[in-house]
């Protein structure tokens, strides 16, 4: 009864309000104007959710910057993507068509997921705009050299982390080639091992062969 009572008093107080207004201001300010919108804000809203966010621009805000984010985080998935997809094909650039036939198996199921999990981790250390810049080269080395690709900053230019594989003869047993990655951490100088795979007894073909 009282929330009633106080209801009907506050509707009448706002409506004594308007008239009062209209009169001082020789009807300049209609029951229409802003000002209304203002004074009847503070009352209970039981309209649709989208004139909720019409009448409060707090929540628009609110809306637009979870918007930001869920674009951010869209962009920096497909950037990671980027990357890990261009790993990859790097890594069977360097195999060339006489290894990757060979060692594809196991490169697939142990040492990539590896991989991938450094990259990753690499990827979280620097910010949204940091990871906008990040490049990864296009060149793995022939011959017998190590590097399979390298990840760098795209603004300074310099190397992040490098991944190489090393053709290992080790003996009574044969090659191995030995994955691992060295970081500017420590300028490049642990050794970081992924995995071994073996070749045979036999001498392996270069890269890119």
């Amino acid at each position: 009864m009282c929330d009633i009572e106080g209801d009907s008093m506050k509707k009448w107080l706002q409506k004594t309000l308007v008239i009062t207004v209209a009169l001082l201001t020789f009807g300049l300010i209609t029951p229409n104007h802003e000002i209304w919108d203002s004074l009847e804000s503070s009352q209970p809203n039981n309209g649709s959710h989208g004139s909720n966010l019409a009448g409060n621009p707090s929540q628009q805000e609110t809306t637009l910057v979870e918007d930001s984010f869920s674009n951010v985080e869209s962009n920096d998935s497909q950037n990671l993507e980027s990357i890990l997809v261009a790993a990859k094909e790097q890594a069977y650039i360097k195999f060339g068509s006489r290894i990757a036939p060979v060692i594809s198996n196991e490169f697939e199921d142990r040492i990539y997921p590896k991989l991938e999990e450094v990259i990753e981790q690499t990827y979280s250390r620097f910010n949204t705009d940091s990871t906008k810049y990040l490049t990864i080269s296009s060149r793995p080395s022939g011959e017998y050299n190590e590097k399979i690709f390298h990840i760098s900053d795209g603004t300074s230019g310099k190397d992040l982390v490098r991944f190489h594989v090393r053709t290992e003869k080790r003996p009574l047993e044969g090659y191995y080639y030995n994955f691992h990655y060295h970081t500017s951490e420590d300028n490049f100088v642990a050794h970081h091992t992924l995995g071994d795979i073996y070749w045979s007894k036999n001498t392996p073909p270069k890269w890119l062969s």
